[in-house]
Parts: C-alpha cells; sequence; structure tokens
C-alpha cells in the first residue's frame, strides 16, 4: 500500500502538468479553427476615388489579404428608386468606389489602426472604416481566456514540479542505504543515483499513458456525447498522435530535472 501511495504521490502532480500541457494543445487548436472564423468574418470598409485591385491594396499593407468590390448600384439601390436613368447614371458617375478587405489573420488592433493609417495614406482613398469597437471586444475577450489559461496552467505547473522534487526527495531517502554501500564502494554520483532515474522514468511513461488515455476516452466517447458543439465539431483535434511524443518528452524531462535538482542539491547521503 505504501509501495502505492509513493507513486501516486509522484505520478498524480505529474499527470497535472502532463493535463495542463495537453489541455493547451487542445485549446490552442480549437481555438485555431475559431480565430480562423473571426479572421475570415471580419473585413474592413475602403471608399476610393477611382477603381483599385488588389495588388494595389496589396502594396499598401502587407497583412492585406483580399479585396471584394462593392457594387455602387447596391449602394444606391433606395436612392435612385423612380429615378429615370440618365441620372440614375450620373449618380453612379459620382460616387466613389467601395470595398470590402480581408486580413490575413487575427490582429491586435494596434495593427488595424496601422493599417488604416497605411490605406489612408494614398491620395486615391477617401475613407476607411475598421468596425474597431466590435472587433476589439471580441479580440480582448479571446486574448485574455487565452492568457488566462497560460497562467492557469503555469501556476500548476510550478506546483505539481514542487510536489515532484518533495517526493524525489523522499525516494532517495527511502534508498539511502543502498546509495551509502555504493559510495563506499566508490561508485559516481550518477550511477548511485540510478534508481531514482529508473523509478521516475517509469512513473513518467505511467503518467503519459494515463493521461493519454483521458484524452483518448474524451475523443472516442465523451465529445461525440456531450452535445457541447465546439467539441463536436473539433473532435479530431482534441487528441493526435503526435500529443503522445510530446507529453512523453515533456514527462521525461520533468523527471530528468527533478532527479537532478535533487542529487546535485546535496552533496552526498546523509548519515
Amino acid at each position: 500500500m505504501k509501495f502505492i501511495k509513493n507513486h501516486l504521490m509522484f505520478i498524480l502532480p505529474l499527470m497535472a502538468i502532463l493535463l495542463g500541457i495537453e489541455f493547451y494543445l487542445v485549446f490552442d487548436r480549437t481555438t485555431d479553427s475559431y480565430e480562423k472564423g473571426l479572421k475570415e468574418g471580419y473585413t474592413m470598409f475602403v471608399v476610393s476615388k477611382k477603381p483599385m485591385t488588389f495588388n494595389d491594396f496589396k502594396a499598401l499593407n502587407a497583412h492585406i489579404a483580399s479585396s471584394e468590390k462593392i457594387k455602387r448600384e447596391a449602394v444606391v439601390s433606395d436612392i435612385v428608386k423612380g429615378i429615370n436613368n440618365s441620372n440614375k447614371k450620373e449618380i453612379l458617375k459620382a460616387l466613389p468606389y467601395f470595398y470590402n478587405i480581408g486580413l490575413d489573420s487575427y490582429l491586435h488592433t494596434s495593427e488595424l489602426d496601422k493599417i488604416k493609417n497605411d490605406l489612408e495614406s494614398s491620395n486615391d482613398i477617401q475613407r476607411v472604416e475598421t468596425f474597431g469597437s466590435s472587433y476589439s471586444s471580441a479580440y480582448r475577450l479571446f486574448s485574455f481566456i487565452k492568457f488566462t489559461l497560460k497562467l492557469f496552467i503555469g501556476f500548476m505547473g510550478v506546483v505539481s514540479l514542487l510536489l515532484i522534487i518533495k517526493q524525489m526527495e523522499i525516494w532517495k531517502y527511502a534508498h539511502k542505504r543502498r546509495m551509502q554501500v555504493m559510495e563506499i564502494f566508490g561508485a559516481p554520483l550518477m550511477l548511485r543515483s540510478g534508481v531514482l532515474f529508473k523509478v521516475a522514468i517509469a512513473d513518467a511513461i505511467v503518467a503519459t499513458f494515463i493521461t493519454a488515455m483521458i484524452f483518448l476516452y474524451i475523443k472516442f466517447e465523451w465529445a461525440a456525447k456531450s452535445g457541447i458543439d465546439i467539441m463536436m465539431k473539433n473532435q479530431e483535434d482534441l487528441f493526435r498522435l503526435s500529443d503522445l511524443a510530446v507529453l512523453l518528452g515533456s514527462a521525461l524531462i520533468i523527471v530528468l530535472i527533478s532527479v537532478y535538482s535533487v542529487v546535485f542539491s546535496s552533496s552526498g547521503v546523509e548519515e
């Protein structure tokens, strides 16, 4: 029972870190599609004195990814009702040209202001409307959620790492006698600590396996039945084979840091 408890005291904090890493990977992938939707749904409105091409806009700012010309007839359709064709042509001739401008990514509001300034620096452009208020609100909410998640994962990671190091110190004292004997026979420090490395690496593999199983269950069983729209739409992003390598690599790095910190924090095994 004590054996299981000692290993759980190591595996559970390590799983907390791995769950945090995997949650971040999943969040990053799922929000990437959401961010793409926000980017595709956002356009600037540009009024120009003369017809302009996509290359004309692109030359003004590299973030511009598309331009769509708005038919002037559609803009003044209500105004020209009942007006004869000759007057209608005169009104259309006097009108400027209208464009919807798309961007290549979901940018900070300061970047929007820069794009606006770049566009308005052209003598051919009369006005640029960025709809910055609604964009800024969505962008800040999105950024706040991402920042909060990173902060929480970082805090949880630090606390869990301290618990892992504490458990490693307990293991060091549990194997004190064996390490003392090896020290008497002149075994180098790393060889004396070999048992700590073996136990830590074995538990790292167990923690990685359990974490992967949890997310595989979420992906193939829970997500489809959850009724949560974003989970059902992004089911494939909930766990990927490459995540297993990331989790295992992270777990091994964490346990190696923990073992090294314990081994080198003392000059030898205490009496």
